[in-house]
């Protein structure tokens, strides 16, 4: 690469560092030295929890190289914090996960931000695009928190905070747009470099899928187990280029029994004409079954709908105080239950578009390497099904890809990279891999990789579920592993065996000597599994483990775990 760079100015390298780096490839090295200070500089910060947040910050940045500015591209896990007080502008994209939480890599910075040890800010200017879920009450908590605390300090801001809901392509477009533009009236860029690269982008992404036959689908929980759990074989119909740690977006359908009573409930018809995606009409019915969102529960939905209905219940569960309750209530309805629980009269196809969100992809962690296959992609879906008040519900994804996709169907599917959960780069380096549930399906892939590259790093498995007869997910493949010597430790947990619960944390406490040792010596931590219980229930773990093994208190445990995190050795793939 360096013999291909000879001859271009340091601004004209900087630019293609810039632009590599928007593509997802690693930025080249300039030094120091060559640097040319200018009135122009622009560091664009990233956290991310999925990978969003750091792919628009990327692309942000190459667009600011792209027209001449020196931008410099950071993760919040790896910016020196002494380093803000010499900003002057400050461009930073954030996501927010679970209630209001900072992504992993960004907790070291917000707590650094938030607490005394911050800097006055005057001579920077700053826009914040925060990402997050509306669903959630503290939605874009994290970029609000951030956004708001530089503004404190003394830091001016240039743009408006921008705030991106699930389907957040339009409106970070949008904002990257305004903030360029202000950049331009604030300070005239460096002349843009005459050397153009051209790429032909991904082979495919969130809003243009690339078709998958179904070739597997087996259920590997027992007959005897309270879930259905399927291993699922896709092969896509081009090469997809994916990694371990990396999830795989399905873009689902929705059940049609479903779009039926939905209609009868919102008392519509479903031939009734609905705007499409390309301007022109659909029935509603088919709009519906393909488009929106009618399942998964939202406080979005739930606002237009307590606004029409003047409901009391409802008003109640969206007030400051009403968190605990809206988040029970959410848990086991759908909007149906809502629309018969709170009937509204005369409303019509175009109200009911208003309040519905788009049919969001389904991620499921990819449990393959492709190295071991490279044809096909392994997901483990865990099928939803539950009754609620003498309905049953069924998950979009799940049960479409479980009872409703033919063997040779197609899915359209797309590879979402997350470089936030990867291996290490050195194959010597040991790996503690925690998962409950499906949550084991990426360590299935880790495995799988390293052994095929031989990797000399000892491997330690912890798993959960609920029964170790019906539910131990894999358990030949693990325990060929270990007979193998690629896997040299497995635990596990089983919740419903016995008469004391028993769940990943509880080995993780057992083992406490050990799984210190295996972070002080060196070794790669991974946690995959759901935000709601298991990730904070581990997390907690942690805390007390290192606490005790190393005699501190609980606030300089935490901080050792923030550090781990900031390096990538403690990395986890929560849902």
């Amino acid at each position: 690469m360096s013999s291909l760079l000879e001859g271009l100015s340091h601004e004209q390298v900087a630019w293609v560092s810039g632009y590599l780096a928007g593509l997802g490839a690693a930025p080249l090295a300039v030094s120091q030295a060559d640097h040319v200070a200018s009135r122009s500089e622009v560091t664009v910060l990233h956290g991310s929890q999925t990978g969003n947040a750091e792919r628009l910050a990327r692309a942000l940045h190459a667009d600011l190289m792209a027209r001449g500015f020196a931008a410099r591209l950071d993760s919040l896990g790896t910016y020196p914090t002494a380093r803000l007080k010499r900003e002057r502008v400050l461009l930073l994209v954030t996501s927010t996960y679970g209630e209001g939480e900072p992504p992993d890599t960004a907790q070291a910075f917000y707590a650094f931000l938030m607490g005394e040890r911050a800097p006055r800010l005057e001579p920077m200017k700053f826009a914040v695009l925060a990402l997050g879920d509306r669903a959630y009450e503290r939605f874009c908590q994290t970029g609000r928190d951030i956004d708001a605390r530089l503004e404190a300090l003394g830091a001016t801001r240039l743009h408006p905070r921008g705030e991106c809901d699930l389907d957040y392509e339009e409106a970070a477009r949008i904002w990257a747009e305004q903030v360029l533009k202000a950049l331009a009236a604030e300070s005239a860029p460096s002349a843009a470099p005459a050397l153009r690269l051209v790429s032909s982008g991904p082979a495919s992404d969130r809003a243009h899928p690339c078709p998958a036959t179904l070739v597997e689908n087996t259920r590997i929980t027992g007959r005897g187990s309270s879930k259905d759990v399927r291993h699922v074989a896709l092969a896509p119909a081009t090469s997809l280029v994916f990694a371990p740690g990396d999830a795989l977006g399905v873009v689902p359908r929705n059940d049609l029994r479903l779009v039926e009573v939905f209609l009868e409930a919102a008392r519509l018809q479903g031939g009734e004409k609905v705007s499409d995606t390309r301007g022109g009409e659909t029935d509603l019915a088919q709009a519906l079954a393909t488009r929106f969102e009618i399942r998964a529960l939202s406080r979005p939905f739930l606002a237009h709908w307590a606004r029409w209905t003047e409901a009391p219940a409802l008003q109640a569960m969206l007030e400051p105080g009403g968190a605990d309750e809206l988040k029970a209530y959410v848990g086991c309805r759908d909007l149906t239950d809502v629309m018969r629980a709170f009937p509204v009269e005369g409303l019509t196809a175009r109200d009911l578009m208003a309040a519905l969100r788009p049919l969001a992809p389904r991620l499921y962690s990819i449990a393959s390497s492709a190295k071991a296959d490279p044809d096909h992609i392994h997901l483990t879906v865990g099928v939803v099904r539950y009754e609620h008040q003498g309905r049953l519900h069924r998950g979009v994804a799940s049960t479409w890809l479980a009872e409703r996709v033919e063997s040779g169907a197609e899915v359209p599917v797309y590879v979402h990279v997350n470089e936030r959960f990867r291996l290490p780069e050195d194959p010597a380096t040991p790996i503690l891999m925690v998962g409950a549930g499906t949550g084991v399906a990426p360590f299935r892939a880790f495995l799988e990789e390293r052994a095929l590259l031989g990797a000399t790093g000892a491997h330690w498995l912890v798993v959960g579920d609920r029964q170790f007869r019906q539910d131990f997910l894999y358990q030949r493949e693990w325990l060929d592993y270990r007979r193998k010597g690629i896997l040299q430790r497995l635990d596990a947990a089983f919740s419903r065996d016995g008469g004391v619960k028993t769940y990943v944390q509880h080995r993780l406490l057992a083992a406490s000597r050990e799984v210190y040792a295996w972070l002080a010596e060196g070794g790669h931590l991974y946690v995959c599994g759901d935000a709601a219980t298991m990730a904070p229930d581990v997390h907690a773990a942690l805390i007390e483990i290192v606490a005790r093994e190393r005699s501190v208190a609980r606030e300089e445990a935490t901080d050792y775990l923030h550090a781990l995190m900031a390096e990538g050795r403690y990395q986890r793939d929560i849902y």
